[in-house]
């Protein structure tokens, strides 16, 4: 065991940092848009049901590794090289690159928010033709400028270390986050024809529910907005002290990652109704439907500024999950210092993410290849070696370490016979659906 390894300062500080892991921009616009597609309140059936197979037993299950390790994701192809595992020393690349790839466009992304809230602190909004706008910077050199900045802010939290960058930054701005969405959801609520995206939302088509494909949607939904991968938390896990309740931790961030997601769609889809934007945009609901509909609203430039900075906040809290798998893998294997591991290499993913912001079509295939592929078979890779390649009873007494309650046979025997063939399910469903999450 590493004794000089950082450490989380409480549980607080942990949990809060899971949830900022887990909410991000896919919360903002991916868990509204399906909710009302796919069955409305009915919906829910299927998520919750996902996010206690999948998201909960996935969760527990990295967090407790990285625990039981006191390391990273290289820890686990020490472990595979003692049970003589095959290309041990290069299948954790798998997981990291995974993680690292979605770090390289889900930054450029974070970059268009700072722009927007730029744009809305500094121009006159109401005189802006959004959809042309977007289009003007988005795929071009002008993306760059603003990709750079939300690297920079990503190397900047995260060479802070553990309890002054990590922990610190989420235990701000993720309650400012849930503050601004809640008043942000009364207004958006009180708006003429609001209740009608309120059905939308939630009135239940109880049709949809003999549909695979609802069910194939909440798999991925509740698989990949909470951050499943295999590493992305397992390394939080590893900061982790004995005496936390790994099992009651992750509820709660089951939980507040869900709430965040309703509130935002409380907040988007009833104002997109209430002005006869199209409910079903996708991204472009954050980029286009939504300033204008703050264009129509009294007030909406104050409105469009604490909302751009709520999804900052969300952005951010991601994005240094992210960044922070490879540079604590940078530091084990090279040992890097932190602040040098975390220059060298968000430096060399914003260099790798160039292409994307000059190539929109580019860009989207990457992000489908990491989604659909890499993401997958890295929770494949750590997490199938960690329920079939780890002492079951070793795995139980670090589930149940710091818990009142005996759950680690059970989060085991799901894990072997739920959890992992599930993920396999989830990489075929990704292929055939061409993403599901």
């Amino acid at each position: 065991m590493n004794d000089k390894r950082e450490k989380f300062s409480n549980r607080i500080g942990f949990i809060l940092s899971c949830v900022g892991a887990a909410i991000g921009l896919g919360n903002i616009w991916l868990f509204s848009w399906k909710l009302g597609t796919y069955g409305g309140g009915a919906f829910l059936i299927p998520y919750f049901i996902f996010m206690a197979l999948f998201a909960y037993i996935g969760l527990v299950g990295e967090i407790s590794f990285g625990r039981m390790m006191k390391k990273g994701v290289l820890g686990v192809g020490e472990l595979m090289q003692k049970r003589g595992v095959p290309l041990a020393k290069i299948l954790p690349i798998l997981p990291i690159a995974s993680v690292a790839g979605i770090f390289t466009f889900y930054v450029i992304v974070f970059g268009w928010i700072i722009k927007y809230f730029v744009t809305y602190l500094t121009l006159d909004v109401a005189t802006i033709n959004f959809e042309q706008y977007f289009g003007s910077f988005a795929g071009n050199a002008e993306s760059i400028v603003w990709h750079f900045i939300a690297v920079l802010i990503s190397i900047g939290v995260i060479s802070l270390g553990v309890i002054k960058g990590i922990e610190k930054i989420n235990k701000v701005v993720m309650p400012l986050m849930f503050l601004i969405f809640f008043g942000l959801m009364i207004r958006s609520l009180t708006l003429p024809g609001a209740m009608e995206g309120v059905k939308y939302l939630l009135n239940p088509d109880w049709d949809k529910l003999l549909n695979p494909v609802t069910w194939v949607m909440a798999l991925g939904q509740a698989f990949f907005t909470v951050g499943v991968s295999g590493s992305a938390l397992l390394v939080y896990g590893s900061y982790l002290d004995k005496d936390v309740n790994i099992s009651t931790s992750v509820i709660q961030t089951c939980i507040l990652d869900t709430l965040a997601a309703l509130m935002a769609g409380f907040i988007i889809i009833p104002a997109a109704f209430a002005f006869g934007f199209n409910p079903g945009a996708g991204p472009s609901l954050l980029f286009i439907t939504l300033p204008a509909v703050f264009n129509n609203i009294p007030g909406g430039k104050f409105l469009g500024i604490i909302f751009f900075l709520s999804v900052i906040f969300a952005a951010v809290s991601s994005a240094i999950n992210q960044l922070e798998v490879p540079v604590e893998a940078a530091m084990q294997k090279f040992g890097l210092s932190r602040i040098k591991a975390s220059v060298v290499v968000g430096l060399g993913l914003f260099c790798l993410g160039l292409p994307l912001d000059l190539d929109m079509n580019m860009f989207g295939k990457f992000a489908d290849f990491m989604t659909i592929y890499l993401i997958p078979l890295g929770a494949l890779l750590v997490l199938g070696f960690y329920f079939y390649g780890v002492k079951a009873e070793a795995i139980e007494y670090e589930i149940d370490s710091g818990s009142d309650y005996k759950i680690g046979k059970y989060v085991v025997k799901i894990g072997k016979y739920i959890f992992v063939p599930g993920v396999i399910i989830i990489l075929i469903l990704g292929v055939l659906y061409g993403g599901i999450g």
